[in-house]
């Protein structure tokens, strides 16, 4: 059942609730709030390239396509995070140690078929989306080499996945900060040719994110095989590797794809509607997507923290203890963006200035940041109700409500207005804004029912 018992291992489902959440959740917050400044900075130095609005508007569209492709990630992702964190929260530490490699192992293989799909197709997929003339040659460029580096970038996310599931968040805190130090130190360097190294312009913001990928997941292997982590991962475990254990992986994590897969190709549909209303508006919607996924990574840190915590509550047997932590998790996301809406909607024209000159492009980015921020506090409850069920592999509920949000509330309304009514830009910024609301309060509804309370893996 156990491991080594040199090993002295962190319980998080015992004494005072809040403070478990805070301490699953807040290294796992600002590991994840640090990737989304890395992506902001990102943005930032290719804003600087001469093309400029042309360089944000490739990587925009490039960013949707990876999206769609990355969904595949959550064939496996999910269903890591129940298991791992269960198996851990029932003190089976061989079962978890054969978990994390499992997933590991999958995670490359999906990488490599995904990432070869995407170089091979890429040209065709990004004229598909609706990127032309510089926007899509500068978006070949920086695709390619991202996707030549997809399955390290797949499998790093098990490590972090691996970490937070085994109550090791300070680990998974510290490596997502030095990803996102490297990967923005290396931006400029590589871009602009300093230190004497060629000026790669866009691909060099493709090659810092790619070296970033090996070094960060290298160290990340080697604290786990190292004995660094709660659980220690030898070459040859106590408990075998199975395609079983893998199929169970996949089949927990099916759900959260579709609705992933859903949800991203919603806007596949969604971006060449943008594309229509010009370079400006979509160089415009990729600046504010980021800003507002910084609000978003706030609570996708905390989120799975939370599922990892769950998992181990629920894997422990204490149920009362699971709701309280689940009902308190919610109210805190939906203070947190509420706050967070607040300050995006006052500061939005001193924010969107920091990345365009041009007074056009960011009026139509404050447009779309002050809409967007009314839906925050009801964004923060879907997310958080989502990871609470995803800490138990009870992700059929969510798929159903990203299903809904994405087709039936975004993708129908947004082409019936464009279409039929003419509707300009603003229409669909409000029409994405009641999406959310609508379906924070199916899925809480959902929720109040308590039949994660109940859900094993």
């Amino acid at each position: 059942m156990t491991q080594a018992t040199d090993i002295k291992r962190t319980d998080y489902t015992e004494g005072s609730v809040t403070r478990s959440i805070l301490k699953m959740g807040l290294p796992s917050m600002f590991g994840f709030m640090s990737q989304n400044i890395y992506g902001l900075v990102n943005m930032f130095w290719v804003s600087h390239l001469p093309q400029s609005e042309s360089a944000v508007a490739g990587i925009t569209f490039f960013n949707n396509l990876a999206w769609f492709l990355s969904t595949f990630n959550h064939l496996i992702g999910p269903g890591s995070v129940a298991v791992i964190s269960q198996r851990y929260g029932e003190k089976e530490y061989d079962k978890t140690e054969k978990a994390i490699k499992e997933t590991l192992i999958l995670k490359l293989v999906f990488g490599a078929v995904f990432g070869a799909i995407g170089f091979l197709f890429l040209p065709q997929l990004m004229y598909l989306i609706g990127a032309r003339n510089d926007a899509l040659a500068l978006g070949l460029q920086y695709g390619r080499i991202i996707f030549i580096g997809l399955p390290v970038n797949y499998a790093i996310w098990t490590i972090f996945t691996a970490l937070r599931g085994t109550a090791n968040p300070h680990k998974a805190m510290a490596l997502m900060l030095g990803f996102s130090v490297l990967n923005m130190t290396l931006d400029p360097i590589l871009i602009f040719g300093w230190l004497g190294i060629p000026a790669f312009g866009m691909a060099g913001a493709a090659y810092a994110s790619v070296i970033t990928f090996v070094t960060i997941f290298g160290i990340g292997v080697w604290l786990f095989f190292a004995g660094h982590a709660n659980v220690r991962l030898h070459w040859k475990g106590k408990e075998k590797m199975t395609l079983a254990g893998m199929w169970i992986l996949i089949k927990i994590g099916i759900p959260s794809w579709l609705a992933e897969m859903s949800f991203s190709s919603s806007r596949l549909i969604i971006t060449p509607m943008i594309a229509g209303f010009g370079t400006a508006v979509v160089a415009a919607y990729g600046v504010a997507n980021q800003i507002m996924g910084l609000g978003f990574t706030l609570l996708v840190g905390v989120g799975l923290g939370l599922s990892a915590l769950i998992g181990h509550t629920v894997g422990a047997g204490k149920i009362e203890r699971a709701k309280k932590t689940g009902d308190r998790s919610v109210a805190l996301a939906v203070g947190v963006m509420a706050v967070f809406g607040l300050v995006v909607f006052a500061f939005a024209r001193q924010v969107l200035g920091i990345f365009f000159s041009n007074p056009e492009t960011v009026g139509h980015g404050v447009n779309l940041l002050r809409i967007i921020a009314l839906c925050m506090p009801f964004m923060g409850a879907l997310m958080m109700i989502e990871y609470v069920h995803t800490g138990v592999g009870l992700n059929t509920p969510a798929m159903v409500i990203n299903i809904i949000n994405a087709w039936l509330l975004q993708v129908a309304p947004i082409f019936v207005v464009r279409e039929f009514f003419g509707g300009g830009e603003l229409a669909v910024w409000w029409i994405m804004t009641s999406a959310g609301a609508v379906s924070a309060c199916l899925f809480y509804a959902y929720y109040r029912r308590g039949r994660w309370l109940t859900a094993r893996v």
